[in-house]
C-alpha cells in the first residue's frame, strides 16, 4: 500500500512556502505527485453583496482587483512550484467555483497538506482546512516545522472509529517511521479499549509498536501532547472530530487542543 497523489493548497503568497516544501517532503518519500493546487478568493463569494442587478464603480474595481490578486498568485505558485526541483510536480489554478474545484481536487488525492496557521484557523485557507477535514472527511496532514517522514510516530488510541480510520490511512506513512508509539488514556475517555490490540493490529501489516498507556483522567488532549514530547515523536496520528461539529466547537474537545497547541505534526482523518 502506498500514496500515489499528495494534494498541497496554496493561497498563492510567499507564506506557502513551507507548506510546500513539507508537502514535496511527504510526496518524495512514496515518489507521488505533489499537487498543488492555487485556490484563490472566489468572486463569486462577493456577488451577494453586490445587490442584484447592480454593478457600481465600487463593485468593478473590487472584482478587478480579486482578478489581478488571483493571477499574481497562480505566478507565485508556478514560480515556488518549479524552484522546488521535484519532478512529479503538476500545478493546478482553480476558477470559481473554487470550493468545488478543491473539493474535487482533495477527493482524487491520497493525503491533502496544510500548515499550522490553517489548522488554528488563520489565513486564507483556514475555512478550506475545516471543510476537507470535516466535511469532505480526506486525510490531512498538519505539517509543522521540521516535518519528517523517518522519525517517531505517536498513535493516539480511544477505540473510536475516527482513530480507526486515521490509522488505517497512515498506514504508508507508519511504515517508514523510525518508531510507533501507540497512547491512550483509558481513564480519559468513555470507551473501553486496549492499546494492546492495535499493536496486534499493527504488527498484522508489518508495523511494530510500543504501548504507553497514559495516566490521568483530564484533558486527552494534553495527556497525548505530553507523551508526544516523552518519546520525541515528530507526528501525531488522530481521529478528527470525535463529535458533533457544534460540540466540539463549544466545548473545545481533543481535536481542538492538538490543532492550537505547539506540539509535533498531525495526521488527521474524520
Amino acid at each position: 500500500m502506498s500514496w500515489a497523489r499528495i494534494m498541497v493548497p496554496l493561497a498563492g503568497t510567499p507564506n506557502d512556502q513551507g507548506v510546500l516544501t513539507s508537502a514535496a517532503t511527504l510526496a518524495a518519500a512514496f515518489n507521488a505527485e505533489l499537487a498543488c493546487v492555487h485556490a484563490p478568493a472566489d468572486m463569486a463569494d462577493l456577488m451577494p453583496w453586490m445587490g442584484e442587478g447592480f454593478m457600481g464603480g465600487v463593485q468593478v474595481t473590487a472584482l478587478e482587483s480579486l482578478k489581478e490578486a488571483a493571477q499574481e498568485g497562480a505566478k507565485t505558485v508556478g514560480k515556488m512550484a518549479a524552484d522546488l526541483g521535484y519532478g512529479r510536480t503538476r500545478v493546478i489554478s482553480l476558477d470559481s467555483p473554487v470550493w468545488a474545484g478543491l473539493a474535487m481536487e482533495g477527493r482524487l488525492s491520497d493525503v491533502i497538506v496544510f500548515d499550522d496557521a490553517a489548522a488554528r484557523g488563520k489565513g486564507p485557507l483556514a475555512e478550506s482546512f475545516q471543510q476537507l477535514v470535516a466535511d469532505e472527511q480526506r486525510p490531512i496532514l498538519v505539517a509543522r516545522p521540521g516535518f519528517r517522514t523517518d522519525g517517531v510516530a505517536l498513535i493516539a488510541w480511544d477505540g473510536g472509529k475516527e482513530a480507526s480510520r486515521a490509522v488505517r490511512t497512515a498506514l504508508p506513512l507508519l511504515e517508514k517511521a523510525s518508531a510507533v508509539v501507540v497512547a491512550g488514556a483509558p481513564a480519559a475517555s468513555s470507551r473501553a479499549f486496549e492499546l494492546d490490540r492495535l499493536v496486534e493490529f499493527l504488527a498484522a501489516r508489518g508495523v511494530k509498536a510500543s504501548v504507553r498507556a497514559l495516566e490521568g483522567s483530564g484533558d486527552a488532549g494534553s495527556l497525548l501532547l505530553g507523551a508526544a514530547k516523552d518519546v520525541n515523536a515528530n507526528l501525531l496520528v488522530a481521529g478528527a472530530f470525535g463529535h458533533p461539529r457544534l460540540q466540539e466547537f463549544i466545548f473545545g474537545g481533543t481535536t481542538r487542543t492538538l490543532l492550537n497547541s505547539d506540539g509535533p505534526s498531525l495526521f488527521l482523518s474524520h
